[in-house]
């Protein structure tokens, strides 16, 4: 009977996140929808996970559905423009009283530690302040947005100081003018600001959406600003997808290494984005966490791993770590933030223009993705760099894949001498040629 509890694996495939994510500092901004809709309170227990693993957490606080309750409730109608509403005094007076007690309520479960609660155990400073400082958006195409702002600067070394002394930095969507007066700003550009001042590792922003679709309603998992920045203009102005791609668009070509866009309807996606090693929602990074490129010794471990599988079930011919070494000139490999996915080899025979294409493999969990097709399509490239005509493939299990992709059946005339001498008749491998010229 299988006894094992199905979290130790997932634990065990986790290890490498939480190694990597310790002493990282993560930017959060939770969406005040995600508080009104009663997800506060799981969300509040992940980050104290979070904060035990080692991360340096900022947390900023959404509160526009609460201010909006309180504005109905008594009566105010705000004027609004593309998505932000005009604070006069009437209006900031809410804000402030909404704000202040967002944060008192956030400290208080942070500050739980009951036995019979996810936080036992669990010693966290929670620290806000004036960290913000802010300037009013002024008058603006005929409209005087009063108490509306905008982020001027990020007290970075304060935070810093804050977050060296293992406190989780509460962050509110409000901003303190130099005159001592206060700003109702938009948190998402509060997010976006803090995590560029602090130069983090992550900008993480829940919201609605689970992240970015294709025109198939399929989730895009990774984009550069680039290839994001074009989607602000079918957004909504002041909606949410636009403050929130304009934030991680803007936060990732100013250096910070990875913005995400999670949706906090998804119980799982703050933790499953984090130690899961395909993510849950969008990743907006102007370094592709995907690569193809040419293999180094470094990844001689990577390649042993993943070739082990195939060759056991005869469809690669073993390796030694030996021969990969000295043959690792010949590689190219994908790499997915970290691990080798992907492998493909180009031989080289000499005095000849034909080479052998070798030890194509994409591992199990990542097929169906046409990595196969850019192994071959770079090997095919580097050989037409060298001056060859011709590649020839010997395989045992997939000779239709290749015949698929321009190879054709040819038989052992066709390889070079050398090659001809060491075929291995036992294994019965199938000869395939394409041409290159």
């Amino acid at each position: 009977m299988d006894t094992r509890f199905p979290f130790v694996d997932w634990f065990r495939n986790a290890s490498p996140y939480i190694n990597a994510h310790r002493g990282r500092t993560f930017v959060i901004l939770i969406e005040g929808e995600a508080m009104a809709s009663g997800r506060g309170e799981q969300l509040i227990q992940d980050l104290a996970l979070l904060h035990t693993l080692g991360v340096r957490l900022v947390v900023v606080f959404g509160i526009r559905p609460q201010v909006h309750e309180s504005l109905t409730a008594a009566g105010v109608e705000p004027t609004r423009i593309d998505g932000r509403w005009v604070a006069d005094r009437a209006v900031m007076a809410h804000v402030e009283q909404v704000a202040a007690r967002q944060r008192l309520w956030l400290e208080a479960r942070l500050s739980l530690g009951l036995p019979s609660t996810p936080l036992h155990g669990v010693e966290l400073s929670v620290i806000s302040g004036n960290l913000v400082t802010a300037k009013p958006l002024g008058v603006r195409e005929g409209v005087d947005f009063d108490h509306s702002g905008e982020v001027r600067r990020v007290r970075a070394s304060a935070i810093e100081g804050l977050l060296e002394k293992g406190s989780l930095v509460l962050l509110p969507p409000l901003g303190f003018s130099s005159t001592g007066e206060v700003f109702d700003l938009d948190a998402s550009e509060v997010a976006q600001h803090a995590a560029v001042a602090l130069k983090a590792d992550k900008l993480i922003l829940l919201g609605e959406s689970e992240g970015l679709e294709d025109e198939h309603g399929a989730l895009l998992r990774q984009l550069s600003p680039a290839e994001a920045e074009p989607r602000l203009t079918n957004a909504v102005p002041g909606s949410e997808l636009a403050r929130h791609l304009q934030a991680a668009c803007t936060a990732a070509r100013e250096g910070v290494a990875r913005t995400h866009l999670l949706s906090w309807h998804n119980h799982d996606a703050l933790l499953g984005e984090l130690f899961t090693r395909d993510g849950v929602g969008t990743m907006i990074t102007q370094h592709r966490y995907e690569q193809l490129r040419p293999a180094t010794l470094n990844d001689v471990a990577g390649l042993l791993e993943l070739l082990e599988p195939l060759e056991r079930r005869g469809m690669l011919v073993a390796r030694s770590r030996e021969r990969l070494e000295h043959e690792i000139d010949d590689y190219m490999v994908i790499e997915r933030d970290g691990m080798v996915i992907g492998c493909a080899a180009l031989h080289v025979f000499p005095d000849t223009s034909i080479a052998e294409l070798a030890c194509v493999a994409v591992h199990d969990s990542y097929r169906g993705g046409e990595r196969g097709e850019r192994l071959v399509e770079a090997m095919e490239r580097r050989a037409r760099q060298r001056g060859l005509n011709e590649m020839f493939v010997l395989t045992t299990h997939t000779a239709h894949w290749f015949v698929e992709r321009g190879f054709r059946a040819a038989s052992l005339e066709d390889l070079p001498p050398l090659k001809r001498e060491t075929y291995n008749h036992a294994r019965k491998s199938k000869v395939l040629v394409k041409q290159l010229a």
